[in-house]
């Protein structure tokens, strides 16, 4: 029998690097347990609402946060906040598949593009690595706005 898998991020700013993850793969912020958003509603200011509710202090309402896939192909994602700083390289790391079945200069030309609309929303460019045939295809590896490095692939 096969198995889900969430994805954990520790995290300085949980529902921040949330937003981020959400905007750059398409997913959605799930809205509380029991909760019925209306369309268009901030599942964020929801979320606000239902901590408020529960006697859960202001200062913990950014704690934890997590962003899924509306279709729910993709894995979960889930981010808690952890009090240390990042340190190190990522011993594992997101490959985000932005140009599937393009080559070459196509291909390439589709990570620009995608990298530049990440950029837009707060990550880095770390470098591009070009197409070497027959065994890497090229890709652009990337920072997420707290650091995480992950591929565009």
């Amino acid at each position: 029998m096969s198995r889900q898998v969430q994805i954990t991020f520790d995290a300085y700013d949980p529902r921040a690097l949330s937003t981020f993850w959400r905007d750059a793969l398409g997913y959605v912020i799930p809205g509380p347990p029991g909760v019925t958003l209306a369309d268009g509603a901030d599942p964020l200011a929801a979320w606000d609402d239902f901590l408020t509710r529960l006697g859960v202090p202001a200062e913990q309402h950014t704690a934890r946060s997590a962003a899924e896939d509306p279709e729910g192909n993709g894995p979960r994602l889930y981010f808690q906040r952890v009090p240390e700083e990042r340190a190190g390289k990522n011993r594992l790391h997101l490959d985000v598949r932005a140009a599937p079945g393009l080559d070459g200069a196509e291909r390439m030309a589709a990570l620009e593009a995608e990298c530049a609309r990440l950029v837009a929303l707060g990550a880095t460019r770390v470098r591009r690595d070009e197409p070497e045939p027959p065994f890497g295809a090229g890709h652009i590896v990337m920072a997420d706005p707290e650091g995480n490095v992950f591929c565009l692939d």
